[in-house]
């Protein structure tokens, strides 16, 4: 499990539970809770505490079946380098990023198959080092927190859908799907996975930077009128872009926002980290939608102002001061 914060930690531990040789691969004082107390899970399912094998170095990918990438989006042009070191050729890469991932255009049955995106792929460096056929689509259906050091309070949802990119249902598909579903969370094998892709983005794609401008949890948020009005333009433009790439989204705009509203009192994964001064994790939402905008002339003013919103406030505040770790999902 390489960047095993909030989300990492959280599936490695219910891997572990349920039977899996699992390394947890991260950082600072997590990792050390992790190594002398193992991941505590708070959840409204029932909280446990499991011990782990947690490491800071990236060797341990050396000999792994299947490698879980939960590392921000914008970590892995960083990383790119030192991956393509230490994967076998037979490595199973599970890619869970959020937004457009990296390998999206692998594969894809249409024009746009040669398509590469900058904002998540710069000079092709993540595709070039990790082969783009040894991927696993993944899109990961929960919320999260790391209340503390290897303490990990899980708010809502168990659900993993992953998909090869080609839309065959593999054995390797198989194998993994068992792993998370002996841990007790749900791993459905989707034949179509860009659409799952698409139906979290459209909502990450609004949420998300609009959190980091308001400061307001999930249901804030939607509390507002104008607010709401805004989520769903957002939402909205997103769902025509995936249109552009025929992608018909499985669940309809208005039930995605008032699922994501129903969440409640919880902060999006890119307002913690602007409250905890990391960097932020837009080009993959905001700016992807952006740059396949432009590139398929569909319009999204609404979007395109709030990304500019939020490159605005990342490139004026500080450096942060990095901490071991802030590459972790």
């Amino acid at each position: 499990m390489l960047g095993a914060g909030a989300t990492g930690a959280y599936i490695g531990a219910a891997l572990a539970r349920g039977g899996a040789d699992v390394v947890l691969v991260a950082r600072g004082e997590h990792l050390d809770a992790m190594q002398q107390h193992g991941v505590q899970v708070r959840s409204p399912r029932g909280d446990f505490s499991q011990p782990v094998v947690a490491t800071d170095s990236l060797d341990a990918l050396v000999n792994a079946d299947v490698v879980f990438v939960a590392l921000k989006a914008h970590t892995l042009p960083q990383l790119a380098s030192e991956l393509s070191d230490r994967l076998r050729p037979e490595t199973t890469v599970i890619a869970a990023q959020n937004g457009v991932p990296w390998w999206y255009f692998h594969g894809h049955p249409g024009p746009h198959s040669r398509l590469r995106l900058d904002s998540v792929d710069p000079d092709g460096i993540v595709s070039n080092a990790i082969d783009p056929a040894s991927v696993i689509g993944c899109v990961i259906y929960c919320s999260t927190e790391i209340t503390s050091p290897g303490v990990i309070n899980h708010i809502e949802g168990t659900r993993f859908a992953i998909g090869e990119p080609d839309g065959t249902i593999t054995d390797r598909c198989r194998r993994v799907a068992e792993a998370v579903v002996a841990g007790g969370l749900k791993c459905p094998i989707e034949p179509r996975i860009r659409e799952h892709i698409w139906l979290k983005l459209v909502g990450n794609v609004a949420f998300n930077p609009v959190s980091v401008l308001t400061g307001a949890t999930m249901g804030e948020m939607g509390a507002v009128p104008e607010t709401r009005h805004l989520l769903r333009t957002m939402m909205s433009e997103a769902a025509a872009v995936a249109a552009a790439l025929e992608i018909e989204l499985p669940v309809s705009l208005d039930r995605r926002l008032q699922a994501a509203i129903a969440v409640g009192d919880h902060r999006t994964s890119m307002l913690q980290d602007y409250q905890a001064g990391k960097p932020l994790e837009f080009g993959c939402l905001t700016g992807a939608v952006v740059e396949l905008a432009d590139q398929l002339d569909v319009d999204i003013p609404a979007i395109r102002a709030v990304h500019a919103c939020v490159k605005l406030i990342e490139t004026h505040r500080k450096p942060p001061t990095r901490q071991r770790g802030d590459d972790a999902r």
